[in-house]
């Protein structure tokens, strides 16, 4: 049977698994996977069936959670996303949360950095250190993480198109601390897929890029154990305007892709599978996003067990990281932006997340300054210790209410997942614009409903006032360019130029077989070559996508 025709014929029987748990309520489902989320009515009593559909945290399918304490065992991450101007200028925010109480690190790094150019090149100009840190060599992310110590740290990356690079990086100044790479913690996005519908960083064209992914994934399992080698993200697909269900039924189609990738490649199912992490949006409709992550918990360990045929129970469990809705963020009166982000991180706690990141109130303005990163970090502490819901394992456990929306979300999930093997996958998806059609359309109709004042924003088109004060803001000084190019030439400058240039013609040679491409990548690093001679010399040989 081709493997085209099997995934077909899995999906159809999970979309009828799905209709004939209340078969008495058939006819009650709407199936519109890209219109509005179909309602599902309950039986009037929950019997032995439904409490064997509902699970038992810690259990499969895992809708009510991956551990059977949850947070009565230990609480979520506590993680801010922090990343700007300078390499030093970032350390000393990392060390400042760390001394607040933040649990992890979430590294966000600037424009030319994610798109894999130095920052002296002409297509960085103007943006250097601006959306985040700037990383050129090895001598950057020495600085970042200057006096961490990365073997008792948590350290997540927000980067994709480049994140071999940056991983590669990370790596070696662990080494040079004296920290072995299997005794390394954390996650790195490296999720390309979404950036190619909703977000914008890309490099080279997708099936380069996979093949990337793939190096990483076959590196890292022998090698970096306790490392997620990728964090397939939502988020940015929720930021650019989709639905709650196309949030995850486009998340998990791309997890799909990297699941199949990865197995085409030889890779074994279980060997690899419990270092996949996902990233998801924490919207402010309360009750909808605890049911969506409830329903992308238990869509993924179906999928994992069902299409791909996982065995052990950690390759079926899905672990998140959630971070509050930049996009609901309004620029008039921001404080408001603090009650927002309150609602978002308590229904991120309440869908289970093992991670989690606040906005700070003045993020639709500018970086956040240092007095709102402390109070989007005390938000968490303040849910985790004041509360209470973390004292309960699952507050909603056989809520109707919350199981019917649960089940009309995966549904309507699973029937886009559907559409999108009908259309020949992500790959074929994101070449014809399905996807991105879908996106931009859920969008344009959120932004009509809040135009026309059908939905309504406290402070944007509903209980304005007049504000003649202005927030104290974060500006980053347009000498940090300066800076750092004059900082990477010294770099270029104190380097063995000679041995550079050999091990970029061995990365090229190597980009250009079937090899794996990490440890070429790590001796360039070693050798300070930088992120954009190393992404040039890959430019060279997989070329650049264009939209």
């Amino acid at each position: 049977m081709s493997t085209n025709k099997k995934h077909s014929e899995w999906q159809e029987n999970e979309l009828a698994a799905s209709l004939n748990r209340f078969p008495e309520r058939k006819e009650e489902f709407s199936l519109h996977g890209d219109a509005e989320v179909p309602r599902l009515a309950l039986p009037d009593e929950i019997d032995d069936d439904y409490l064997e559909h509902l699970g038992f945290p810690g259990q499969y399918p895992y809708t009510r959670g991956v551990q059977p304490t949850m947070y009565r065992g230990r609480f979520w991450t506590m993680r801010q996303y922090a990343g700007f101007s300078t390499a030093a200028e970032s350390n000393k925010r990392y060390r400042y949360l760390l001394e607040q109480g933040t649990t992890g690190l979430s590294v966000a790094f600037d424009l030319p950095t994610q798109i894999g150019y130095d920052s002296d090149d002409a297509m960085s100009l103007g943006e250097v250190g601006k959306v985040g840190v700037a990383i050129d060599t090895l001598a950057d992310m020495e600085a970042l993480f200057a006096d961490i110590p990365l073997e008792k740290i948590s350290t997540s990356m927000t980067i994709n198109s480049p994140a071999i690079v940056l991983l590669a990086m990370y790596i070696v100044v662990a080494e040079k601390q004296g920290i072995p790479a299997d005794k390394l913690r954390g996650t790195i996005q490296n999720d390309v897929l979404k950036e190619y519908v909703a977000r914008g960083t890309y490099i080279f064209p997708p099936q380069p890029s996979l093949g990337l992914i793939t190096n990483i994934f076959q590196w890292c399992s022998s090698n970096m154990p306790l490392f997620n080698t990728i964090s397939i993200s939502g988020y940015h697909i929720r930021e650019a305007g989709s639905t709650a269900a196309q949030e995850v039924a486009f998340t998990l189609a791309n997890g799909i892709t990297y699941v199949q990738t990865a197995l085409d490649a030889g890779l074994e199912i279980d060997h690899f599978a419990k270092r996949l992490a996902f990233f998801f949006n924490a919207s402010s409709n309360l009750l909808e996003e605890v049911a969506k992550f409830r329903a992308a918990r238990r869509l993924w360990a179906r999928i994992m067990k069902n299409r791909f045929d996982a065995k052990k129970p950690a390759s079926m469990m899905m672990r998140f990281h959630a971070q509050t809705a930049g996009s609901s963020l309004a620029a008039r009166q921001i404080d408001n932006n603090i009650v927002r982000v309150t609602l978002q991180a308590l229904a991120a706690v309440l869908g289970g997340t093992q991670s989690l990141h606040t906005n700070s109130r003045d993020e639709a303005l500018s970086l956040p300054t240092e007095t709102s990163v402390r109070t989007a970090l005390r938000t968490q502490q303040i849910i985790a210790h004041e509360s209470g819901v973390a004292d309960t394992v699952d507050p909603f456990a056989g809520s109707y209410y919350m199981e019917q929306l649960t089940d009309s979300i995966e549904l309507a999930a699973e029937e886009l997942i559907a559409k999108i093997e009908q259309t020949g996958g992500v790959v074929a998806c994101i070449e014809d614009g399905f996807i991105k059609r879908q996106i931009e359309q859920a969008a344009y109709d959120y932004q009509k409903e809040i135009e026309s004042a059908e939905r309504v924003i406290v402070g944007v088109n509903a209980f304005q006032i007049d504000e003649e004060e202005k927030p104290e803001l974060l500006r980053v000084d347009p000498a940090v360019e300066e800076a750092q190019v004059k900082n990477l030439r010294q770099v270029r400058a104190q380097r063995d130029e000679g041995e550079v240039q050999t091990l970029l013609a061995t990365l090229k040679q190597a980009a250009e077989s079937d090899r794996n491409l990490m440890e070429p990548i790590l001796d360039a690093v070693r050798a300070y070559a930088s992120l954009g001679e190393i992404c040039s010399v890959l430019r060279e040989v997989f070329g650049e996508y264009r939209d």
